[in-house]
């Protein structure tokens, strides 16, 4: 049959391996977006501070990561740092922290972007008040902040999901790694079995991030 190439994804354990794969990919994505987020946010707010030195090296943080692939990013956090650093990690914990500097570093400009959009106003209404500058930005600035980044942060999210493809480089069993080892085991006996179990990965990438992005777009309609 033409179409028996299809069999490939129900031959023996084929589709759970893709699914604990997938699962793979998500608890990175996952993990490493919690605390990139988190980490992002304080060097946005930093950002916005006066102090030139501190601002300089934020730069400096988010350009590097911004001109450097993922790819190498990736090579550099697996290979050169255990090395150099005795860092003795598992491959899956490398890749969180790479991921983690990543979107800490996209995520501060974000951050940033959205708090010097709040309006002046809002600002000197909270210092008229008397809060300080703590109180300012937990109660005036990071609540409205929070709204006008949103739909970039959706976006950087899609974008963290996607990149997980790249993880197979670094010998984590990611969802397209086990699907390179299934099209290789079933070459012989499914040869089209590679259009099958890469357009299944592609479903499975387009079901994840496809409402992300629609929900992104919506909120961004939104706000225009």
């Amino acid at each position: 049959m033409v179409h028996s190439g299809i069999n490939v994804l129900f031959e023996g354990t084929n589709l759970a391996r893709l699914f604990a794969g997938l699962w793979v990919s998500i608890w990175i994505a996952v993990v490493s977006l919690l605390i990139g987020l988190a980490l992002g946010t304080i060097f946005g707010i930093l950002r916005t501070m006066h102090n030139k030195v501190v601002r300089f090296i934020l730069r400096l943080y988010l350009e590097f990561f911004r001109i450097v692939p993922t790819i190498v990013l990736l090579y550099l956090v697996y290979y050169i740092l255990p090395r150099t650093f005795h860092v003795n990690w598992s491959a899956t914990w490398m890749a969180v922290l790479a991921f983690s500097l990543w979107v800490a570093a996209e995520f501060s400009d974000i951050v940033r972007g959205a708090l010097e959009s709040v309006p002046k106003s809002q600002r000197e209404s909270g210092l008229a008040l008397g809060l300080s500058n703590l109180q300012l930005f937990r109660y005036v600035l990071l609540p409205q902040a929070v709204k006008l980044e949103l739909p970039a942060t959706i976006n950087l999210a899609t974008r963290v999901i996607k990149t997980t493809s790249l993880l197979m480089v670094i010998n984590i069993m990611e969802v397209i790694n086990v699907g390179q080892q299934i099209i290789e085991a079933n070459n012989q006996k499914y040869p089209t079995g590679v259009f099958w179990i890469y357009g299944f990965i592609f479903i499975l990438y387009f079901i994840l991030d496809y409402p992300l992005s629609a929900w992104a777009k919506r909120l961004t309609a939104s706000r225009d």
